[in-house]
């Protein structure tokens, strides 16, 4: 399956597949040594995503883990505007992505810094004008599956029956932004958001159901308490379980892999492609 999606009118093919290296401009995501609080800070993350490797920068200003605190849409775009400012000094052409659920805050990145993508953690549900305003600015959008908002999403989440609810979800949206004419969109299960670990480990069991959507998928398991929880310790010593979970979800048809180590999952990659060869 020949999966393209168009970045500012070129095309990007996951014949092999690409790395998200995440940038956080936020003073509390729940990985400490992800946080870049000054302008060398972010200027050296940049470099360090580029340099390793990374294929895209996904640049988040509003912490999305579990019970984060709620910041303004004003508050939002001043760390985005710090922050794209010295990002795009440093890499004019980079291929970036701004994780936000807020469509004036996306409409500013994409119209005033030439962002590429638009990562949604809500998939519309936390802004109604998202979808709108996706297929206004035609640039690919990653939608997400949460259950919940950050505030409340890790508050008992309970499901009938997980997958089936997750792959409605997924085919319901992508039919509303097909009608509104969204031509290229990455789908990302969500793993963490709104889900048990247990619940994780049945998404990631079942990876390769999402092929039947036949759109890039992109997973996002770095450092996050599903690896932890089982192993024990901290996002600081997760980084061997998240090798192994990125291992799982090649084998299993990921197409982008969302991480803090753009080293090591150009590494996996290296290794899982020599593999199936």
């Amino acid at each position: 399956m020949n999966k393209l999606i168009n970045i500012n009118g070129q095309l990007m093919d996951f014949d092999r597949p690409r790395v998200m290296g995440i940038l956080n401009v936020t003073p509390d995501s729940f990985y400490a040594d992800s946080r870049s609080q000054s302008a060398d800070e972010v200027a050296h993350r940049v470099h360090q995503i580029l340099d390793e490797g990374g294929d895209i920068i996904d640049i988040g200003a509003y912490s999305s883990r579990p019970f984060a605190e709620h910041i303004t849409p004003d508050e939002e775009i001043s760390r985005l505007r710090w922050a794209l400012d010295i990002v795009r000094r440093e890499a004019e052409d980079a291929v970036l992505s701004v994780d936000t659920f807020r469509s004036d805050v996306a409409k500013m990145c994409v119209e005033e810094y030439d962002v590429a993508i638009i990562n949604d953690i809500s998939g519309g549900e936390m802004d109604k004008q998202m979808f709108a305003t996706i297929a206004e600015l035609q640039v690919p959008y990653i939608l997400m599956h949460m259950k919940g908002t950050p505030q409340d999403m890790q508050v008992s989440p309970t499901y009938e029956h997980l997958m089936k609810e997750v792959l409605y979800y997924f085919s319901k949206k992508m039919a509303q932004l097909r009608d509104l004419g969204v031509n290229d969109i990455i789908i990302d299960p969500g793993f963490g958001f709104g889900k048990t670990v247990d619940d994780n480990y049945l998404m990631l069991e079942h990876l390769e159901d999402f092929q039947l959507f036949e759109v890039p998928l992109l997973v996002g398991v770095s450092r996050k308490s599903m690896i932890y929880k089982v192993l024990g310790g901290a996002p600081e010593t997760a980084l061997n379980g998240t090798t192994a979970l990125n291992t799982v979800a090649l084998m299993k048809g990921a197409d982008i892999l969302r991480v803090h180590d753009v080293r090591e999952a150009k590494e996996v990659i290296s290794i899982v492609e020599k593999l199936k060869r």
